[in-house]
């Protein structure tokens, strides 16, 4: 498999302010202090720990139990984000009963990037505007060049998140805000989050009958595997608007970065996506390992999920870029 390449755009957008361009009422009130406090706590705090990792190991070490816990607990909040805050609840790739749903939105907030309606608020817009004036988090935004290009990149992994004025959710996910039971479960947010954090600490000291046992699975699949999980998922903002393959048509920069494929879910097979946003399948071609998806699959087996849009032969041959010729 070859490396991936640098996508360059030969005139990217000049987009100094993610806001410009937007209708009137695409912007929702600001963040109150409150939230803006909690924001930086569950960025900050997991990205420390992760800076951590390295002397924590040579401090304690680690043990199969906070392996396991760690994998469980990334997994499961992982699909929460892809299976759940994406690909149902932002793009419709497929119909699920009111358990699931809520249930799905719970798991999504474990993964502690916000509450499932700001979440869909903001990334329909991002779809609406992507690589554009008015997209909250394009890398492009300062234009193309090194310099240009790292502050954007910065931008789209994590300065985005600062930005005090949030997205309508009543312009861009409406459909969630009259959800009584999801917005309810949205609105739980903190008691997720909280809840992501815990319970790992507390079957860790369960299974290993100790304090040490309890601290060391809340460092690993608490703190680090929270950082993890938002870094991999950030960098589907940053990195894949910016690095890797574009087989399929589309009207962005979306790419397709193979390395994420397995920590992200299969959302970093994001070039497809961006062609064909509704799609329940984002890794559609040989060899493209999309674990969101099965589950999805194993969800309709079960009766839990049904009107899937798995992807379409016709429209995706409609859509896959043709090779240049050497004369062209």
């Amino acid at each position: 498999m070859s490396a991936p390449a640098l996508t360059r755009p030969s005139a990217p957008p000049r987009t100094a302010d993610p806001n410009a361009g937007l209708p009137a009422n695409a912007l929702g009130a600001e963040k109150g202090a409150l939230e803006q406090i909690t924001l930086y706590v569950f960025v900050i705090v997991p990205f420390l720990a992760l800076a951590a990792v390295v002397p924590a190991v040579w401090g304690w070490g680690l043990s199969w139990t906070d392996v396991s816990l760690f994998v469980g607990f990334y997994f499961l909040t992982l699909l929460g984000v892809t299976v759940g805050y994406h690909r149902h609840f932002t793009h419709g790739s497929f119909k699920a009963g009111k358990p699931l749903r809520v249930a799905l939105a719970a798991v999504g907030g474990m993964a502690i990037q916000g509450p499932v309606v700001q979440w869909v608020a903001d990334h329909r817009r991002h779809h609406a505007f992507a690589d554009r004036e008015g997209d909250p988090h394009s890398p492009w935004r300062y234009g193309s060049g090194a310099w240009n290009l790292a502050r954007g990149m910065f931008h789209a992994h994590l300065g985005w998140l600062f930005d005090r004025r949030q997205t309508n959710a009543d312009r861009y996910a409406p459909d969630l805000v009259k959800d009584t039971a999801v917005r309810r479960t949205s609105r739980l947010f903190v008691v997720w989050a909280l809840l992501s954090l815990a319970l790992p600490g507390l079957i860790g000291g369960m299974v290993t009958g100790s304090w040490t046992g309890a601290w060391s699975a809340f460092f690993w699949a608490g703190l680090v595997r929270v950082a993890l999980l938002h870094h991999v998922t950030w960098s589907i903002n940053s990195v894949c608007h910016v690095v890797g393959n574009r087989p399929f048509t589309s009207r962005d920069r979306a790419t397709n970065f193979w390395p994420l494929a397995i920590l992200s879910g299969g959302e970093s097979w994001h070039n497809l996506h961006h062609a064909d946003p509704t799609c329940a399948r984002h890794g559609v071609l040989r060899g493209q390992i999309d674990i969101s998806a099965r589950i999805i699959w194993v969800f309709e087996k079960l009766g839990w999920a049904k009107d899937v849009k798995w992807p379409d032969p016709v429209r995706l041959a409609a859509k896959r870029r043709q090779p240049v010729s050497a004369t062209s």
